[in-house]
């Protein structure tokens, strides 16, 4: 096969992504500023997943992005733009899907002309925008589906299902992170292609490092230290957490993390820390405060077919991980302890501090080794150029 940087010479990427500015560095965000190291990117912001109401509140939040979207590409590094296009999120009141539509067309192809970016493949990470595919004058387009987005909390359900139905019989080449969707996508798509995700290798090791510090919001907790980094949001079990901290009250349990849930039954526990979302360039200084690491989903439909980044993260650390169970997390039962109830849980823990070793360290930080996010998109660029060459 050609060399896929001679295959997609002279093309850039119009890529509809997740929030660039939410606190978690998304696989969205990790694959775009990858991208842009080999092609000039804009990356586009699409709000407007949640189902809304017709609040005042949800009015003025749709009117603020609008305006947004008038503005021109900022570029936020070397060869990588962000704009913000949003869609009216009151879809099911008549005309808003067909403003949606002309609207957005138009104001991606003004920010590509913008970015100087005149050709172009699409690359979807999010489904919602998917009405664009085939619609911007692309060359190629891309589906990176990372999540089951159709059973997120809050979301039109029935629509987002209908749109990433949609873009995935639509795309290109459609390549799947969970490892739960990859038999309903590959039935609608044979270009279908496993993509898990990857890790930031160089920046988690650091955790390894003796130069690297504890975090100041880390320090002068009692060991040993149960730590979580993520968001907590509705598939996040507070209740467990809640009773392993009541069941250890000598541990500490430091929660690294953008409070999206209710975290009432946390809050009143001494040896509980919320320490609040925090750069994501720093993690590695409140990983290094951990003993062991903690995955505490609750089992739902979104957490059956996740692919949880957090885990390589942690993996990454050499830290000792602890988990719920889900398909992709399973992959690593060699690496990760793996718990059914909240007993089970509990003695997992206990056996992950107290069986820990280097040698174990070293075994984690090895599972995850050759799957940086940088050889996880030459892996996908390589397989774009192949198709690409075929057309």
């Amino acid at each position: 096969m050609r060399d896929p940087s001679a295959v997609l010479e002279g093309r850039g990427v119009v890529y509809f992504g997740n929030d660039w500015n939410a606190e978690n560095r998304t696989s969205s965000h990790h694959i775009a500023i990858r991208l842009a190291q080999r092609m000039p990117v804009l990356y586009v912001d699409s709000p407007g997943m949640r189902a809304p109401t017709t609040s005042g509140r949800d009015l003025k939040r749709a009117w603020r992005k609008l305006t947004a979207a008038l503005k021109p590409p900022v570029q936020v590094r070397d060869g990588l733009w962000h704009c913000t296009v949003p869609q009216l999120p009151f879809r099911r009141i008549p005309g808003v899907d067909a403003f949606n539509r002309v609207f957005s067309r138009w104001a991606v192809r003004r920010a590509l002309s913008k970015a100087g970016i005149t050709r172009y493949l699409s690359w979807f990470v999010v489904p919602h925008p998917g009405f664009l595919a085939h619609r911007l004058g692309e060359d190629f387009c891309v589906y990176y589906c990372i999540d089951d987005y159709a059973a997120h909390p809050g979301v039109d359900a029935e629509l987002i299902g209908r749109r990433d139905d949609t873009l995935s019989r639509a795309a290109d080449q459609l390549f799947v992170a969970p490892p739960a969707l990859l038999p309903g996508k590959q039935a609608i798509n044979p270009t279908t292609t496993y993509a898990p995700h990857g890790v930031d290798l160089d920046l988690f090791l650091t955790a390894r490092s003796p130069e690297t510090p504890v975090a100041e919001g880390a320090r002068g907790l009692n060991g040993p230290v149960i730590g979580y980094i993520g968001s907590l949001h509705e598939w996040i079990d507070m209740e467990l957490i809640a009773w392993l901290a009541q069941a250890r009250p000598h541990w500490s349990f430091l929660l690294v993390g953008h409070a999206a849930a209710d975290v009432s039954a946390l809050r009143p526990l001494p040896n509980v820390r919320l320490a609040g979302p925090q750069p994501y360039a720093t993690l590695p200084m409140w990983a290094k405060a951990f003993d062991a690491a903690i995955i505490p989903y609750r089992m739902n439909r979104q957490v059956a077919n996740a692919n949880p980044l957090k885990l390589r993260e942690y993996l990454a650390t050499g830290k000792p991980v602890v988990s719920t169970y889900n398909p992709e997390i399973a992959k690593f039962s060699q690496w990760v302890r793996i718990a059914e109830d909240r007993e089970g849980f509990l003695a997992a823990l206990d056996r992950a501090l107290a069986e820990d070793s280097q040698v174990a360290a070293e075994a984690r930080v090895a599972a995850v080794a050759a799957q940086t996010w940088d050889r996880r998109v030459d892996d996908v660029l390589a397989t774009v150029a192949q198709a690409l060459a075929r057309r």
